[in-house]
């Protein structure tokens, strides 16, 4: 296999200045977030449980079997390792050594199987001491950048840790929970979970908000091994005993810095209360603030962190960024201007963001009435046909896709085109932002 190869991506960011604010007031204007929202008092009638965990049935979390090629590692080696592939690890001294192939990690033949028919060759700097440290059973938190193929650095050990698991009976919920933020990541992950799971016959699942509850609530009845599920749906479907989480021995936070972002702390809390302490847990994140740090303080137990890059990263350095500042009035010529250079090369996609819903129809219109093709994305959209403008996108029957800024966070899985578990996205060549200033 050969790692993913992607064209460049770029960035462009079309300001148009209002004089009506000074330029500190700009860069507040252009920098700040928008506040998180509030959800009031989400699983409010789920109760903390209580555990004891000398009545709760035993299970196995360390199945890692160091290879010999890695166990002939010397420190020095070790070291040289981690810093060509800018790895740093913080926590207890009893971290694994790095593999640098997918065979030292001693996944089933199942699991090589379909990486050998992906094509994939080496891991990524985070598989490669993410997949000892996963497999050895200890908690983790790894921070890397989007596009680091920390999908795969979860869910192969994953699967290896439910097939140690006894078989689900009725009534059971599952083995494996991913937390994502966004229903677009949550479908990402869990198209990698078929994929990587039917080999050893595990079901998965995804629940999310703005879709119908009913095939959700099937899905979790006849029972799955992997969920991956936004919060507010899961709390929705714990509170109504819809599934429950008595099984769930491998817990995945994926995106927590994004989860805070966007106000699901107390979710995120509320499910957790409902897992047994002595679970495996993983969190991921782009970035590291205290807030991400209080949640890993809170929910993991003697963990090792794993950096790739810069600590302070938040997002990706490949990415060529590029502000054009204009008038308002020039916006649209220059966006022309630029779809002309972007789109003159073949198979090239570009996403264009806008800040409202009305300008993200309007854009759409006039492009596509100009002969671009052009779809859009927006809050005001059903999920169904959310679903069928992303596919038609990730197809390249529809190569250019506006959004609003709100659809962005949705949006994310298809920008980390990079992630050895997405890669089959691909092509995204430049990302249009528009913001008034």
């Amino acid at each position: 296999m050969k790692n993913a190869n992607l064209k460049h991506l770029s960035s462009l960011c079309l300001c148009a200045i209002q004089p009506t604010h000074s330029l500190s007031e700009t860069l507040v204007l252009f920098g700040s977030p928008l506040p998180p929202k509030k959800f009031g008092n989400p699983g409010e009638r789920l109760r903390k449980k209580k555990w004891d965990l000398n009545e709760l049935p035993k299970f196995e979390k360390n199945f890692y079997v160091e290879h010999p090629e890695v166990a002939r590692l010397t420190p020095y080696e070790v070291e040289e390792l981690r810093r060509k592939k800018e790895i740093t690890v913080r926590g207890t001294d009893a971290c694994p050594k790095p593999v640098f192939a997918f065979h030292h990690a001693n996944f089933p033949q199942y699991v090589m199987d379909v990486l050998i028919d992906q094509n994939f060759t080496e891991p990524t700097p985070i598989q490669c001491q993410g997949f000892p440290l996963a497999l050895s059973g200890r908690d983790m938190v790894g921070i890397a950048q989007t596009g680091s193929g920390k999908t795969l650095a979860y869910l192969l050990p994953a699967i290896v840790h439910i097939n140690h698991q006894p078989y689900l009976e009725r009534g059971d919920g599952p083995i494996c929970l991913v937390l994502a933020p966004t229903r677009e990541l949550a479908q990402q992950v869990q198209q990698v979970a078929d994929d990587y799971g039917k080999c050893s016959r595990l079901k998965s699942t995804c629940i999310y908000g703005g879709a119908p509850k009913g095939p959700q609530i099937r899905d979790l009845e006849r029972g799955v091994e992997i969920c991956i599920a936004t919060p507010g749906r899961l709390i929705d479907f714990l509170e109504a005993g819809k599934t429950n989480l008595r099984r769930c021995t491998y817990l995945v936070l994926d995106e927590a810095d994004r989860m805070l972002d966007m106000g699901f702390e107390p979710q995120i809390r509320k499910i957790v209360d409902q897992i047994r302490p002595d679970r495996q847990t993983l969190m991921w994140s782009a970035t590291w603030p205290k807030e991400v740090r209080q949640l890993a303080e809170d929910f993991l137990r003697d963990y090792v962190q794993i950096n790739v890059g810069n600590l302070e990263l938040s997002a990706n350095h490949n990415i060529l960024q590029i502000v054009d500042v204009c008038m308002e009035s020039e916006k649209d010529h220059k966006l022309i201007q630029l779809m002309e250079e972007i789109m003159a090369e073949k198979e090239n996609k570009t996403i264009i963001f806008v800040e409202t819903k009305r300008r993200c129809d309007d854009l759409t219109r006039r492009m596509r009435r100009d002969g671009w093709p052009a779809m859009c994305i927006h809050g005001d959209k059903s999920q169904p046909e959310r679903d069928w403008v992303l596919n038609e996108f990730r197809s390249g029957k529809a190569p250019i896709l506006i959004a609003t800024d709100v659809a962005s966070r949705g949006l994310e899985a298809l920008i980390s085109a990079a992630d050895h578990s997405q890669c089959r996205v691909g092509g995204i060549s430049a990302l249009v932002v528009e913001a008034a200033l």
